[in-house]
Parts: structure tokens; sequence; C-alpha cells
């Protein structure tokens, strides 16, 4: 698990720092500026990881069939995913394209609202070359070349950064685009990470002789049908949890200036610590896929296992970086006094949820690589929208605690979803066995 986990881990953190650096350096310019960075990062999310989501049927579908010693089937999902990927892109950008002109109508600050419109429309070109960047990267995660997936995020933060440079503050002969200038820079990294995956799965394939390259290419319904319905389930659960954080943002955002930039930071923070989980997750379903495909149920479950373990150990030690070094962390970000505070009493909230956050996201992975995405679009429906969202509604609003109340309301819907899906991991192992014997 770990051999196939840690490359993955170090991926997912070299994605999100790339967040993170947007974050640093558009600091510079204010408070605002880190708000708008915030508001329209996390709208541009709440789509992309839908689409991305929609991808995610490769984590059971490619293991399963490597498993089985199948590399032609993994080949064909591959180019299936292709054309829906193709087709996703601009589907997914029209109506944020649309949505662009009634942002200042959200009840946002006016100078947030100002800034977040060029940067999400920066942000919104760059869908399409995220969405085969997705689809390279869970065709090669299911079949174990996950060493190229890391170069190619480590590298990417290189581009970004100097991206970043150039576009925001006008380097090297070019305007300064301040804001706007983060959101072509993550465009610009997302192409390369889809020229780079591309270009080393077309390596392997020619190195390795894996018949790749003499795979049909023609357009195949079925496989594409059963792809989406395993992926649009886990694109909806995707959807869901990362929705329930841009609503929570979107109402912080109406309380000031301050509370929206102590919010993306303590998030941005986070979102650092749920890579390492989410990380876990991918190997999960890898894992526990490949089991099923050499028709294993017990190394199956033992995976899944094995995989909450490490997500929830990472996750303890993340609780405690946030309670031992929470100004430092917050630090990183701002010298303003008002946001270390808050932002400061968003990650001891933090702190509390970390555990579960790292059991939710990996038996999600475990349970996808079982081809079951409908229990955890159940339970964080559920868990988010309807206990989550509407207690931290009444904290924030009824009981006067601002962003606090969110964050807590946050924390209980994360706890509620983490043990419900460890719970429902725990009871696979005979219908694995009676999937087999039945078989």
């Amino acid at each position: 698990m770990l051999s196939l986990a840690v490359p993955v881990v170090i991926a997912e953190l070299g994605w999100m720092s790339m967040s993170v650096v947007d974050t640093i350096m558009v600091g510079r310019l204010g408070p605002e500026a880190i708000g708008a960075v915030s508001i329209g990062a996390v709208l541009f999310y709440t789509v992309g990881v839908f689409g991305a989501g929609m991808l995610l049927g490769l984590d059971t579908l490619v293991p399963q069939s490597y498993g089985a010693g199948d590399l032609d089937d993994c080949h064909h999902s591959l180019v299936q995913s292709v054309y829906g990927s193709l087709t996703l892109g601009p589907l997914l950008m029209l109506p944020m394209f649309a949505m662009l002109p009634f942002m200042d109508r959200f009840g946002l600050d006016p100078e947030v609202a100002r800034l977040a419109k060029p940067y999400t429309n920066a942000l919104l070109w760059s869908a399409p070359p995220l969405l085969l960047y997705m689809a390279f990267r869970q065709y090669l995660q299911g079949m174990d070349r996950v060493k190229a997936v890391m170069f190619t995020l480590i590298s990417a933060n290189v581009v970004n950064a100097l991206a970043n440079w150039v576009f925001i503050f006008g380097e090297w002969g070019m305007p300064a685009f301040g804001v706007a200038g983060a959101g072509w820079a993550s465009c610009a990294s997302r192409i390369y990470m889809c020229l780079a995956l591309f270009g080393y799965i077309v390596y392997d394939a020619r190195k390795n002789g894996t018949g790749l390259l003499r795979a049909p290419l023609g357009l195949d319904m079925p496989r594409l049908r059963q792809l989406a319905r395993l992926g649009f389930p886990a694109a909806m659960q995707r959807g869901l949890e990362v929705g329930v954080f841009a609503l929570a943002t979107a109402i912080v955002g109406t309380l000031d200036a301050v509370s929206l930039a102590a919010h993306q930071i303590a998030l941005q923070a986070a979102s650092v610590s749920f890579m390492a989980p989410l990380g876990v997750s991918s190997a999960a379903a890898v894992r526990v896929g490949q089991a099923l495909g050499r028709r294993d149920p017990e190394g199956a479950h033992r995976a899944g296992w094995t995989a909450l373990g490490i997500g929830g150990a990472s996750m303890v030690g993340a609780g405690l970086v946030f309670f031992v070094f929470t100004e430092d962390i917050i630090r990183i970000f701002t010298a303003d006094a008002e946001v270390i505070a808050i932002g400061g009493t968003l990650l001891y909230i933090a702190a509390f949820f970390q555990l579960f956050d790292g059991f939710q996201v990996v038996a999600t992975g475990a349970l996808r690589g079982a081809g079951d995405t409908q229990t955890p679009l159940i339970a964080n429906l559920f868990g988010h929208w309807f206990l989550g969202l509407p207690v931290g509604w009444w904290l924030c609003f009824h009981m006067d605690w601002g962003a606090a109340g969110i964050w807590s309301g946050l924390s209980l819907g994360l706890i509620s979803v983490g043990a419900v899906l460890a719970y429902f991991w725990s009871t696979r192992l005979e219908g694995f066995r009676s999937r087999f014997a039945e078989g």
C-alpha cells in the first residue's frame, strides 16, 4: 500500500501546493486579493471536481482489468475516457462563463467580487486540459505507474510559481495582470500537466510494448455508459463535498473581508493535510480493485483496512500540528493580526475533524475500487447538507459565532460521514466472498 500511496500522496501535495503558492503570492496584494482567489477557486473546483469525478469510474475498471491481466481493456477504458473528457470540459465551462457577470450579486465584498471575476474567467480555460490530465492520471495509477504522476505534479509547481511571478507582477515584458495573473498561471501549469502525462503514456507504451498504440480508437458508447454509471455518483459525491465548502466560503464572504481571508487560509491548511489521505484513498481504490480483479476478496478487504489505518494515522498527526503550530501556520500567509486571530480559531476546529476526514475519504476510495460509488454519495448528502451545513448556518447567524460557527457545522458533518463510511467498509468482506462464490 505504501509503495503506491507515497508517490500519490506526494503528487497530491504537489497539486495542493500550487493553490497555496497562488494564495501566498496574491497575498502581497491584500486581504481582498486572497478572498478573490478563494471565491474563484472554490467556484471552479465545484464544477471542476464534478468533471474529474465523472472519470473516477477508471478507478474501478482499470485496476480490476489490470489485476485480471487484461491490458487491452485498460487501454480501451483510457481511450473512452479521453472522449468523455473532451466532451465534459466545454460543458462545464459554459454555465460558469454565464454566471460570471452576476458574481457581484452574491453579497460579497465589492472589491472581492471585482477581483474574483477576471481570476475565475482565466481559471475556466484550464478545465479541458485538467480533465484530460485526470483521465491520464487515473489510467496510470490503475496500472501502478505512479512515479510519472508524482514527477509531473512536482515539476508543475515550478511552472506554476514561475508563471505566477510573470503574470501577477508583470515580469519579462508581460503586463501585470494582478489577481487574474494567478488564474492564467494555473491554466498554463495544467496544460503542462496534461502534455507531460500524455508524453509519458506514449513513451511507456513504446518502451514496454503495452499494446496501447494499437488500441482501437473508435467510440464505444456501452463503455462510456459504464464509465458514466460508475462516475456519476462519484462526481455527485465529490461535488456535494466540495460544494458544501464552496457554499460555506460564500456564506463567510458575506461577513467581511477579514473573515473570508482567515477562512481561506484555514481552508488551505486543512486542504494540505487532506492531501495525504486523499492519496491513500487513490491507492486504496487501486489495491482493492486489483485484488478483486485477481478474485481475492480477503486481499481486497485487507487492503481497505490497511489504507484506513494509514490515512487515519496521518490525520491524527495533522491535527496535532494544527494544535501546536496554529499561529505559525497562519503567519505563513499573512501578518494581519485580525486574520491571525480568526484563522487560529478555525484551525483549532479543523484539528477536531482531521481523523474522520481521513476515514471518509479513504473509505470512499476503497468502496470505489470495489465498484460502489453510491454509498459515499448518500453519506455525503445527509452528513454535509442535511446535518453539517444547517447546524453551521444556525451557529454562524443565530448564535453569532461567525466563521467559527460555519466551521463547527462542517466539522460535525465530516465526523458523521467518516464514521458511517468506515462502518460500511467493515461490512463488505462477506459481500465480496458471495460475489465470487456465485461467479
